[in-house]
């Protein structure tokens, strides 16, 4: 079985979160993407989060495809680094071929998660774009850093097989919508 894993704090989920999903689903052949809700994020300012069971309540309206799982086990693992989930999920699963999914605009901070390489040495990975991201993402580190390993996007189905590290940046539609900026209209 080949799983993505989509994480994020999604506050709020919105359809551009879920067009990342669908474009995984798709272009990497996914059997399932499992919607990680995370209880938080180390990097960004948790006053600002709304409640765990909000945000996987909205996730779950939003991701409407048979494949998609929303979850937070993150919270059960008590954790919020997504190193220590990967290896969680990777020792529980050792039958399962993952692939860590996440939207371009990361990419750019990225280097500041805690234990960055780790994740990179975990399972392949699927950048998919985002707007204002698609050139920028060449120049972040860790794109500079594993450029050795960069599957090219036409090879993007057969990603699963390929053993960490392995990325790839998936070209695609895309949307203008944020979580910063809805949260942003709703507070004005």
């Amino acid at each position: 079985m080949v799983v993505g894993l989509f994480g994020g704090s999604f506050n709020p989920p919105h359809d551009g979160h879920g067009l990342v999903a669908e474009i995984a689903i798709k272009r990497l052949g996914l059997d399932q993407l499992w919607w990680i809700v995370t209880p938080g994020n180390p990097l960004k300012d948790r006053r600002q989060l709304l409640p765990l069971a909000e945000r996987i309540a909205l996730s779950e309206r939003l991701a409407r495809h048979p494949s998609i799982k929303v979850t937070a086990f993150e919270r059960d693992f008590a954790t919020s680094f997504t190193a220590n989930t990967l290896a969680r999920v990777k020792a529980r699963n050792p039958h399962v071929h993952f692939i860590w999914i996440m939207g371009a605009d990361s990419l750019k901070t990225f280097h500041l998660w805690q234990r960055w390489q780790d994740i990179v040495n975990t399972f392949p990975i699927a950048v998919i774009d985002r707007p204002g991201s698609t050139l920028s993402f060449l120049s972040s580190k860790m794109a500079r850093t594993f450029d050795f390993a960069r599957v090219d996007e036409d090879d993007s189905r057969a990603l699963w097989k390929r053993r960490a590290p392995a990325w790839t940046f998936i070209h695609g539609p895309r949307s203008g919508l944020s979580s910063t900026a809805i949260r942003q209209r709703m507070a004005s």
